[in-house]
């Protein structure tokens, strides 16, 4: 990532930045132009909008916009090293989803379908397991925009726990079992550099 503007204390910022650096090394190789990354304080969304310091809608660490190739993320992450490289990451992902083409995101599917054959209960991150506990048996069969949005969290928080370093977290919660597949998955598309 080349292109960030950071505010708050400089000690802060190179923790954070010390960690992300950290948290890249890890990632498969990648192509195209990085997205530019800001940081905001206090983020909300409500609706489609991702709002900074007002008083409205649910508290998020971040929004990503691929076609403008800008990522905000919540300027409080900035004193939390480890969860600031989950995030990037998480977020870094939502410009790799689109660009994977419908055969490997259908592919993606199918392994969370697998899953939900076996019941398997959890997920890699919060955005995931709220997506997946609204699901109905409807979205799922039809595809719909829950189910698909569903998955692409699922994506992106998989890619996280692969790729951030943070080991342990609270918000993984899916069995062991599940989780050596979704990285056996991973390691079959590493094998050509991932468009954002």
């Amino acid at each position: 990532m080349t292109s960030a503007e950071i505010p708050g204390s400089a000690a802060s910022a190179l923790r954070a930045a010390a960690f992300a650096a950290r948290a890249f090394r890890r990632l498969p190789a990648m192509s195209g132009k990085p997205p530019r990354i800001v940081f905001r304080p206090s983020l909300t969304a409500r609706g489609n909008a991702l709002l900074s310091g007002e008083d409205a809608g649910r508290p998020v660490h971040a929004g990503s916009f691929p076609r403008s190739r800008l990522m905000v993320l919540d300027q409080a992450l900035l004193e939390q090293p480890a969860e600031l490289a989950r995030i990037l990451v998480h977020e870094l992902f939502h410009f790799v989803w689109p660009r994977l083409g419908n055969p490997l995101r259908r592919s993606y599917e199918r392994l969370l379908e697998a899953e939900m054959g076996r019941r398997a209960r959890g997920e890699l991150g919060y955005s995931a397991e709220s997506a997946k506990l609204r699901l109905t048996g409807v979205d799922r069969a039809s595809r719909s925009r829950r189910w698909r949005e569903y998955a692409c969290e699922s994506f992106c928080d998989t890619a996280a726990w692969l790729y951030s370093g943070v080991r342990r977290h609270g918000e993984y919660t899916l069995a062991v079992a599940f989780r050596r597949r979704r990285r056996a998955w991973f390691r079959n598309l590493e094998q050509r550099p991932l468009s954002i």
